[in-house]
């Protein structure tokens, strides 16, 4: 049997990265988290004695083989601002190269369904054409090109695991973010439309095991595989539960795609957001058996779960911040 070696997490300081560095911790395994910065990391790993930080400079081929000395398998999470998808094909180009050159053996990327572009029919299995129609799908396509393009050269394994929407605890970058902290305090949400449109999001702590498991799992390499969310849910539906859940009726603000031009013209994270909203006026929804059959069952918290776990992080966090604030008008 070969030996299970150690996995760096690439742009680990993320949610995706903790969840994932929680679950090789749940499974007693050494792991090393890789970022730019250390306080980051210091302050989301720190505790763990099962994890080696070390920083890295992904724009210097030295310093990515540096970062990737001794271990067996990296799972890259790398993001780019969402201004800047132009970045990820040379980085991932940069990556690949010195995680070889440091005799990795295994290599994970965690993708989107940005490639596929529009869904030509729910639910979706991995023969579906990558056929993206928007520059963030052509990106991500380059992106994933090449890390399936590196699979059997110099060593190296590959594969891409593609996940839907994710939401959950403290998540900001989630779409979902937004409705549990307006809920939790009170406020109106500001979500982007249509709301009544049923879509796919996955819990993303539901992710660490699978991928910790794909690590072990070297018949899993050479493609990319789905992992799908418990069914869909409206986003009216996840603001009704967590309004709820506050005691209140939901209150929401629904940003359209005419919207989302108009405050694009003065934010330009918003206007980038436009192109993309196709995925919430045609979802597309990811079939998983293929990795099922491949992995066995896989456990996914229902969206009743989920939403309640995300309010209950949302309410700590604003009763945190009023504590502090009332600490500070009233010190000692």
């Amino acid at each position: 049997m070969q030996a299970i070696g150690k996995v760096g997490l690439f742009g680990a300081a993320g949610a995706a990265g903790q969840i994932v560095g929680a679950a090789l911790r749940a499974a007693g395994r050494d792991y090393r988290v890789v970022g730019r910065a250390r306080g980051p990391l210091e302050a989301a790993f720190g505790q763990d004695p099962h994890a080696e930080i070390v920083t890295w400079n992904p724009d210097d081929l030295a310093s990515i083989r540096a970062a990737a000395e001794g271990l067996q398998t990296v799972v890259y999470l790398v993001g780019v601002p969402y201004d800047r998808f132009a970045e990820h094909p040379p980085l991932m180009a940069r990556t690949l190269a010195g995680v070889t050159a440091a005799g990795v053996e295994r290599f994970i990327l965690i993708g989107t369904v940005y490639p596929y572009g529009r869904a030509r029919g729910n639910p979706v299995k991995e023969d579906h054409p990558r056929e993206p129609h928007t520059f963030k799908g052509q990106m991500r396509l380059a992106q994933e090109e090449l890390v399936l393009a590196a699979h059997g050269h110099g060593g190296l394994s590959t594969l891409v695991l593609r996940l839907p929407d994710f939401y959950g605890p403290g998540i900001e970058r989630s779409l979902l973010n937004g409705v549990f902290e307006s809920a939790a305090n009170g406020k109106r949400a500001q979500v982007i439309g249509p709301v009544d449109v049923p879509h796919e999001f996955i819990y993303l702590p539901d992710i660490g095991p699978v991928v910790e498991t794909l690590t072990r799992r070297p018949d899993a390499y050479g493609r990319w595989w789905h992992l799908a969310g418990a069914g869909t849910i409206t986003q009216r539906e996840v603001a009704r539960q967590a309004y709820a859940l506050a005691g209140r009726e939901p209150k929401l603000t629904v940003a359209g795609k005419t919207m989302l031009r108009v405050v694009g013209l003065f934010n330009p994270i918003m206007r980038e957001m436009v192109e993309m909203n196709y995925l919430i006026t045609e979802p597309l929804v990811l079939d998983d058996s293929a990795l099922t059959e491949l992995i066995g069952p896989i456990s996914k918290t229902s969206y009743e779960e989920g939403i309640r776990h995300a309010f209950d992080a949302a309410r700590a966090a604003a009763s945190t911040r009023a504590a502090t604030d009332r600490s500070t008008a009233n010190p000692a």
